[in-house]
């Protein structure tokens, strides 16, 4: 899979175009500074009453109704979180021109139908990987954030072009941009989510702190074993891979790996994560989504506040006191 890097996108199917970004938050309020400060005309659309206003002023970009914002660009990006996606897109649709495009940061709303875009309309996906608050300060520095490209309606015959124009904008030509398509990018994040990074990860921290501390073992001495060397681990991985990092680290500690790795991570652990991914695939996540949504964020709310409860979160604390 070759990756398009600046040197390989042509920036000018961007080129006078207005773009009209939804939803400021974490990813929304990143895309619209890089692509500011890419030169490119971009505006942010908001509701009356909106908290975000003040911070997009501050910011120094233009706002503007959802309507005004919608009904003068070329290019809507669809930032806000994919459970509102099909209520803003009801909102938004017929204010949007006549062979506009639409655009996503994420899969979800077009592989599960929660948005079906007009058909004069190009539909494209630019995906970074990974948090907004990265992808800005990478920017910054002069680098750039790999990114996922996809195409789910090209009318107009230019919409792979204008996602790798727009991807270029963000600065992830810098890093790469990789092509995908929306039910590959969605499946394989919401995989991710559930039975990787995060999801599992933060579960086995808390099993491994759990099991020293009831075991005798301090607290704090439990928290610094399982959980602070974590961003050690990462960043290794990142520098060397996952070979590599093994190759980095004492002899003691790659033979405690090679033992007690496959231990953890068996088969049974390895049918539950395909048991994962058929769940997702089949829309039983997404369906979830939206009840939760429905509810008020049940489920969230309740996760959110046992989480903070923890004795290892107590640990943490005390550690940086």
């Amino acid at each position: 899979m070759d990756a398009k890097r600046d040197a390989d996108i042509d920036p000018a199917p961007l080129t006078g175009k207005r773009v009209a970004i939804l939803g400021y938050g974490n990813q929304g309020r990143a895309q619209a500074l890089n692509l500011h400060d890419s030169g490119i005309d971009v505006v942010v659309g908001l509701r009356d009453g909106s908290p975000s206003r003040v911070r997009v002023e501050q910011d120094g970009l233009v706002t503007a109704s959802l309507a005004n914002a919608v009904g003068r660009a070329d290019l809507v990006m669809l930032l806000a979180p994919d459970e509102v996606m099909a209520a803003l897109y009801l909102e938004i649709e017929p204010g949007m021109r006549q062979g506009a495009t639409l655009g996503f940061s994420h899969g979800l709303a077009i592989r599960f139908g929660f948005v079906r875009p007009r058909v004069d309309l190009d539909v494209i996906l630019v995906a970074p990987k990974g948090p907004g608050t990265a992808l800005r300060s990478l920017y910054l520095e002069g680098t750039g954030m790999v990114a996922l490209y996809a195409v789910a309606q090209d009318m107009s015959g230019g919409a792979e072009a204008l996602a790798l124009a727009y991807g270029r904008a963000l600065g992830c030509g810098r890093a790469g941009l990789l092509p995908t398509s929306f039910a590959e990018e969605c499946e394989a994040d919401l995989f991710n989510e559930q039975a990787v990074v995060w999801g599992a990860v933060p579960e086995i921290l808390i099993a491994g702190f759990d099991t020293l501390v009831a075991a005798g073992v301090s607290e704090e001495v439990a928290y610094m074993e399982c959980v602070g060397e974590l961003k050690l681990l990462a960043d290794l991985i990142e520098a060397r891979g996952i070979a590599g990092m093994r190759e980095a680290i004492s002899n003691t500690a790659e033979l405690g790996a090679v033992i007690g790795g496959p231990r953890i991570v068996d088969e049974g652990v390895r049918q539950r994560m395909r048991e994962v991914l058929g769940e997702v695939r089949a829309g039983k996540f997404a369906a979830l989504l939206s009840d939760e949504e429905a509810g008020g964020y049940t489920l969230l709310r309740e996760a959110r506040t046992s989480a903070r409860a923890l004795p290892v979160e107590a640990a943490r604390r005390r550690l940086l006191d």
